[in-house]
């Protein structure tokens, strides 16, 4: 898992509520245009969004026909959790033992 991408590629507005309306739909993906169209963009104006979140590992997409699905993987979240998580309870070791002496 590469922190730094999952956290980058949340960082922008749209694609965090890009990841939040498909994390919303889990486990059903949505049409790419469904998904522009919720976001008031072009779907050409959301094709590097996708690209970013798709690095990043946080959707999955299947074509059907003529039509994107995508899919919110929740993965990289978890892993970048559990980091976020394994520093906080260091941070908290540390100040506990600098606090005993």
């Amino acid at each position: 898992m590469e922190a730094m991408q999952v956290m980058s590629a949340l960082a922008q507005a749209t694609r965090l509520k890009v990841y939040q309306r498909l994390v919303d739909e889990l486990p059903n993906g949505l049409a790419a245009g469904e998904i522009a169209k919720a976001m008031d963009m072009s779907p050409n104006g959301m094709t590097s969004h996708f690209t970013i979140l798709a690095a990043a590992g946080l959707v999955s997409s299947e074509k059907i026909g003529r039509t994107v699905i995508y899919k919110a993987e929740t993965q990289p979240v978890e892993d970048l959790s559990a980091f976020l998580a394994t520093a906080v309870e260091r941070g908290r070791s540390a100040r506990d033992i600098a606090a005993m002496k």
